[in-house]
């Protein structure tokens, strides 16, 4: 950076660089300042040589954090910078590239020199960087004035080819000043940084940066071609995105919990929309910023209160942070963009904390546009990590405790499901795929990662729909029994080995595996199967023939569990379902059909008296378990954190906001 700069390489010796990070003080009226600002800089176009930059900045950085108390120079910088943002709207106006070039340059070197800064010292020692200054004839906080500039310009500069970059730079320094959080395990609730944004001169613009991130996400804007980049004829989205993936995906960690990205969302410096995922991952920050002693986190109330641009009724007093918003647009953007874990969790988060939006999203004709992308995450499991499985699942568990939703899915007919290989599906709705979606996730998580809270929120998921199953596919309803047949299974093998155990260990007194939780946990599993067959058997009966057929096929599974004590009083009914049907086909003769069968099933179901079949449990409602991840951070950038040091995590849950893990260091 720096007059004529071009290249990594001529960042040490740039004279200008030299003379910003020396001792000597330079007047914010000297020509200096436009040399330094008027740089043509040839970006990184890969993570390898945005590492190489923040390599070659981290001395200069360095320098200028020895020399600065004498200097002055970096308070002069930003308010060079300020001094240009004041013109800034009026600029874009009459289309003055170059204005708008110089003030994003300034940006730029504030913001590479503000990650270094993050990562040397505390926020009182970077309070300090920016009140070294012996000719400012105002005594400001001149950190809290490059805060309001920074929205102030989100919220005021539109966005346009020209402005692009600028946005994108404040959006990114923005979370470059968050970025403190990431070397605390404890969440912070009084920094200086904290404060600004919570109570400070920002306060006022909450609502409308709230506004401006989110149509940010909603309007997917590709990063401009080279043609509108005045300042810099480079590979498309190599300098927006190149140099701000370390601060992005280390930021980004808070909301991944520590696990690594999915395996589609690793080569972040191909990402075509730098300024849409950047205004996302900022959204998430400030909604997921803690209360402070005596008053909430405003950018969370706007979150939580905004309305639909058709609403026309008066907003309730209490939300005072409240605005306006096309919620036909951001549906839409929600649908396209789940293969993102970060807009995943937004969805979440609006389904779960704004009434307006789940209330609109719930009654939306058209949901399995959003529904197949949440199932083409858990389908596959395998590319994503656990966070945003779990995010996902919480996701069908919040639509799941809607009963019109329930129905609804089993009336949408989709046709030829490509990525679902383990059959061919022709036809089938959009509730058994679904179900079959979900015990594939329960049987992946069986066989490899063995989560009991993702086995029992699963389930959960089965048993908020499980009355109001309607007409499922035959291929659905096989694969309720075989997951049944496979936990039977298991439970058999654990009894088998908790057996032959005790018979081969007498007289030793050393400890034995604990067997008897285990056979706990199953059987607990296999009650909550039974409790969802049992729900649709109650109330849907003759509405699902195939499930029927399929009870009767595997009967013989039921046999060991008709005298258990943990199951005798479920099993009742559905010894009165077998016992019903298996004399009916017993009447209509042997050697019957398939289609014979499923006629015989069908008329059956109508003859059944449904006082026949008691209620023995309590309803079913989705179950939520609080979840902490811990791990180490792996993706491409510049390594951020130290070992040692810790993260805060947040910990997607439908009643749990936050959880704090253990130190972890963070890669960026």
């Amino acid at each position: 950076m720096g007059a004529n700069t071009s290249q990594v390489s001529d960042l040490s010796n740039n004279h200008n660089l030299k003379a910003l990070v020396g001792p000597e003080s330079i007047s914010e009226n000297d020509p200096f300042w436009n040399q330094l600002i008027s740089f043509t800089f040839i970006s990184p176009t890969s993570s390898g040589e945005s590492k190489l930059l923040e390599e070659a900045v981290i001395p200069l950085a360095k320098t200028l954090i020895e020399n600065n108390p004498r200097s002055g120079n970096f308070s002069a910088l930003v308010r060079i910078f300020l001094g240009r943002t004041k013109e800034l709207k009026i600029s874009t106006e009459c289309q003055d590239q170059l204005f708008i070039w110089q003030a994003h340059n300034a940006l730029l070197m504030i913001r590479c020199l503000l990650k270094v800064f993050t990562r040397e010292m505390s926020e009182e020692e970077l309070h300090q960087q920016f009140s070294y200054q012996e000719r400012a004839a105002v005594s400001c906080d001149l950190l809290e004035e490059l805060l309001s500039n920074l929205i102030h310009l989100i919220v005021e500069v539109p966005l346009l080819d020209i402005t692009y970059s600028i946005l994108f730079e404040a959006v990114t320094t923005l979370l470059v000043l968050l970025s403190y959080q990431l070397f605390h395990k404890d969440i912070l609730h009084d920094g200086i940084i904290f404060q600004h944004l919570m109570k400070g001169r920002c306060l006022c613009l909450t609502s409308r940066l709230v506004k401006t991130l989110l149509y940010n996400f909603i309007r997917q804007e590709k990063c401009p071609p080279p043609a509108t980049h005045i300042f810099e004829p480079k590979a498309e989205g190599g300098l927006l995105y190149g140099l701000a993936s370390g601060v992005a995906s280390g930021l980004w960690s808070v909301f991944t919990l520590g696990g690594a990205g999915s395996k589609a969302e690793n080569d972040q410096e191909h990402n075509p929309l730098p300024l849409s995922n950047q205004s996302l991952l900022l959204l998430l920050v400030l909604a997921n910023l803690p209360d402070g002693p005596d008053w909430p986190n405003p950018y969370r109330q706007a979150i939580t209160c905004f309305r639909n641009t058709q609403d026309t009724s008066s907003p309730p007093a209490e939300h005072t942070h409240t605005f306006q918003i096309n919620f036909n647009s951001l549906y839409t953007a929600l649908c396209e963009q789940q293969r993102s874990d970060q807009a995943t969790l937004l969805l979440y988060t609006l389904l779960h904390q704004n009434t307006n939006v789940r209330t609109y999203i719930l009654s939306r004709t058209d949901m399995d546009n959003l529904v197949l992308p949440i199932l083409d995450i858990l389908y596959h499991v395998e590319e994503r990590n656990s966070h945003h499985v779990y995010m996902a699942l919480i996701i069908l568990l919040i639509l799941t405790e809607d009963d019109a939703f329930n129905r609804s899915i089993h009336e949408v007919v989709l046709k030829n499901i490509s990525w679902y290989t383990e059959r061919s599906l022709t036809e089938i709705s959009l509730g058994s795929l679904l179900i079959l979606v979900v015990i594939r996730t329960i049987q992946f998580n069986m066989t490899r990662t063995r989560d009991k809270y993702l086995h029992t929120n699963c389930l959960a998921a089965l048993a908020n729909m499980s009355a109001q199953f309607r007409c499922l596919h035959q291929y659905a309803a096989q694969r309720i029994i075989s997951l049944f047949a496979l936990l039977s299974k298991k439970h058999n093998k654990v009894l088998e080995q908790a057996t032959q155990s005790l018979r081969g260990r007498q007289g030793d007194s050393t400890a034995l595996p604990d067997y008897a939780q285990d056979l706990s946990v199953i059987e607990e599993v296999i009650r909550m199967m039974l409790e969802i067959i049992n729900s649709c058997l109650c109330n849907s009966l003759h509405h699902n023939p195939n499930l029927v057929y399929a009870l009767l096929y595997k009967r013989e599974l039921f046999e060991q569990f008709r005298m258990h004590p943990s199951f005798q009083d479920i099993m009742q009914n559905l010894d009165t379902v077998i016992g019903f049907f298996s004399q009916r086909l017993e009447q209509a003769g042997s050697d019957l059909s398939v289609e014979r069968v499923q006629e015989v099933i069908m008329k059956g179901a109508q003859a059944l008296p449904q006082d026949r079949l008691k209620v023995t449990w309590n309803q079913i409602t989705h179950r939520i378990f609080p979840l902490t991840w811990t791990g180490k951070k792996e993706k491409d950038g510049v390594e951020l954190g130290t070992e040692g040091q810790g993260l805060t995590f947040i910990s997607i849950n439908a009643y749990h906001r936050f959880i704090s893990a253990g130190p972890l260091h963070a890669n960026m």
